[in-house]
């Protein structure tokens, strides 16, 4: 009996003391139900998100994002929507990016899904889908009968357009659980990333939300590359509606126009080389535009360039051509200078080359080869590609596609200040995901 209680006692001495338990955070207001604190646009008009009777009103139009001003990692979110119509479309975005995917007027996130309507061939319903979303990834709680990264309801639980809807959404540790009106219904898992921005979608049509709340759970130490894209200062100078922040010349009326989340030009405003250029001037500034050449592709020859910016010659002497797919041509004007023009086109040297610069034989050897496009980084024509422009003093660096094609180049004499401008050549072009950080 000794042994036993000395035993007992040494081991109460030696055990290790518990942990304390961290205790979720209270519930918080997503949303005051007065105004839109706490709250970024991201690619739609002032007017698309707005605050009325204690709703957060979308009009759908353009279709885009607005999200949190903070990224979120473990919570439970709970809000109430409706359709105004039948057939409405709308989303809410977990673990987001700030800004917008190439090409797309969303970002990489998992979407839970907010529509009224169901697809006859079973691959998605109106009842509380969940699924992955340019470049994001999860698994399904259930596998989908395609395949898909998608988690479909386990029970049809939505109201119909008109009538309000519950949802109860948990985010833990990368896995989302969706409640519909009371039930959990659909979930997924492993899901990259899972630290993020929440947002909610536009898409074609009105949807109010209300009683928007948040109780954020204790964080389980996401790393960098499970955490979504952090806000960087990019702000939108495309609205979406119209062509506000823009100068529209008489010739440009009916060809540049607003399509949605796409700025469009049909190439047919006559004058060459005029541009579409922005009511505000810019000095140093990083620039993202999207852009694709949606005409259908011509075979014809073009001129081989060096990496020193010199035309390639042949066993002959005489320029080196070869075949091409050519979609058009355009550019991006900087500073209201038609010379500092990083080039949208299908040559070989590839986009971004700034050929008045490298054409130019009275600049020094290396700063017209600085102007040359070290590779081609260009998708196929029809395809949309993104321009990264940052621009220091006369100092250009030029991100195509996610690969530096020009860094830190001189454009000299490039003026200190000035508008940009979109050129037209009289070819078709679409552009999208219009965002400046001025520097």
């Amino acid at each position: 009996m000794r042994f036993a209680a000395t035993t007992l006692v040494l081991l109460t001495l030696t055990a290790p003391t518990a942990l304390p338990t961290l205790a979720p955070a209270p519930w918080k207001p997503l949303f005051n139900g007065k105004d839109l604190r706490g709250w970024v646009p991201v690619n739609v008009d002032k007017g698309t998100f707005t605050a009325r009777d204690k709703m957060i009103v979308s009009t759908g139009v353009p279709t885009g994002i607005m999200r949190t001003d903070r990224m979120y990692e473990n919570f439970i979110l709970e809000l109430d929507y409706r359709h105004m119509k039948a057939g409405g479309n709308a989303g809410l975005f977990i673990w987001s990016d700030a800004i917008t995917s190439r090409g797309v007027p969303f970002s990489r996130s998992i979407e839970v899904q907010v529509i009224d309507g169901n697809d006859p061939g079973g691959n998605w319903t109106g009842h509380g889908d969940i699924f992955s979303i340019h470049g994001a990834r999860c698994k399904p709680d259930r596998p989908h009968p395609g395949g898909w990264e998608r988690s479909l309801p386990s029970e049809r639980r939505a109201k119909p357009a008109g009538e309000w809807n519950h949802y109860r959404v948990e985010c833990k540790d990368g896995a989302i659980k969706l409640a519909v009106n009371g039930k959990i219904v659909s979930g997924v898992s492993e899901a990259t990333p899972r630290k993020g921005y929440i947002c909610l979608e536009a898409e074609g049509s009105e949807c109010h939300f209300k009683n928007l709340r948040i109780q954020e759970l204790p964080s389980s130490g996401a790393t960098a590359a499970e955490t979504a894209l952090e806000d960087q200062g990019f702000k939108s100078i495309y609205t979406g509606v119209d062509m506000s922040g823009w100068k529209l010349a008489p010739n440009h009326v009916g060809h540049f126009t607003a399509r949605d989340w796409v700025l469009n030009y049909d190439g047919g405003s006559g004058e060459e080389n005029q541009g579409l250029w922005t009511t505000k001037s810019y000095r140093d500034f990083s620039l993202i535009v999207d852009w694709r050449l949606p005409n259908r592709p011509v075979e014809r020859s073009a001129q081989v360039v060096l990496p020193n910016g010199e035309t390639a010659k042949d066993d002959a002497g005489m320029p080196k051509t070869v075949q091409i797919q050519d979609a058009g041509d355009s550019g991006i004007y900087l500073r209201g200078s038609q010379k500092a023009e990083p080039n949208i086109w299908c040559q070989p040297v590839g986009s971004g080359d700034v050929t008045s610069f490298r054409n130019d034989r009275s600049l020094p050897a290396e700063v017209r080869a600085a102007v040359t496009p070290r590779s081609r980084a260009d998708k196929p024509a029809g395809e949309w590609n993104r321009f990264v422009i940052t621009l220091r003093g006369d100092r250009l660096t030029l991100v195509l596609n996610g690969i530096t094609v020009i860094e830190n180049a001189q454009l000299p004499g490039i003026p200190r200040e000035g508008p940009i401008g979109l050129q037209h050549h009289g070819d078709k072009i679409e552009f999208a995901n219009l965002y400046i950080k001025e520097l």
